[in-house]
């Protein structure tokens, strides 16, 4: 540049600056994070959609029930091809690891997330692992809505560590602790059940409980299905492994 054209531009920063941020899109730098460009912008609205935000139509809670299970698919998938030798307990600590929650939060943060939620006003967005969990999965889900199963998959080979090895066995959440029990006794899976969900929709109370065959119910009620599913196969299990005890 010239040093009159230099000069003009300077003296005109402040109004070229904020022009230059105001017409960025953010979605956009999103999109090149996360690895893919959506052909429908509505669907990601949707999976960055807090229940508290005014003008949402639709959270991201529908997408993230999604979001779980086409997750659960490709982390099954690839440890099954990648890792022929494991059985099905091996291959289970490694999914699990890799769908904990404090992985999905990882997650998020590195892909800073919570900077484009739309939630209300004043809400910790960003130091809720559970919320942040629960938007990679539906944004997990929205980008198999818009593109199919290898887009999802191309964005979890990006962004997950996949690197969960069997020796995680100290790492093994309590739901998956209780399921092991359950299955070593023949007793089957454990099943939850949602009981009651109060509250407003930006901060809701859930009561979900847990059963296995042969033992009454355990109630536990926390911000969060995932929380209170947790909480309640932890009670559950230490009730369990009391009596296996004799204490």
């Amino acid at each position: 540049l010239g040093n009159l054209e230099m000069a003009f531009r300077n003296s005109l920063w402040p109004h070229w600056r904020w022009h230059h941020l105001m017409t960025v899109d953010p979605l956009a730098t999103l999109e090149t994070s996360i690895g893919h460009q959506f052909a429908d912008r509505n669907i990601l609205h949707e999976a960055l959609s807090h229940s508290s935000h005014i003008d949402s139509e639709h959270s991201y809670e529908r997408l993230e029930f999604l979001g779980d299970r086409v997750l659960g698919l490709l982390l099954a998938d690839h440890f099954y091809s990648a890792f022929p030798q494991d059985d099905e307990g091996a291959l289970s600590l490694r999914l699990h690891g890799e769908a904990r929650m404090s992985t999905l939060a990882a997650i998020a943060k590195n892909l800073q997330l919570a900077d484009y939620i739309k939630s209300q006003s004043g809400l910790d967005i960003a130091g809720n692992d559970g919320v942040m969990a629960d938007v990679v999965e539906s944004v997990m889900a929205a980008i198999y809505i818009d593109a199919g199963l290898e887009a999802a998959q191309r964005f979890l080979h990006r962004h997950w560590p996949l690197n969960s090895r069997a020796d995680a066995q100290n790492e093994k959440d309590a739901k998956s602790k209780l399921q092991e029990w359950s299955l070593q006794h023949g007793l089957g899976l454990p099943t939850y059940r949602q009981l009651v969900k109060s509250g407003p929709d930006h901060a809701p109370q859930m009561t979900y409980e847990v059963k296995i065959e042969g033992y009454d119910a355990v109630v536990a009620t926390a911000g969060s299905r995932k929380i209170a599913e947790q909480t309640a196969a932890a009670s559950l299990l230490e009730l369990l492994q009391e009596r296996a005890s004799g204490s």
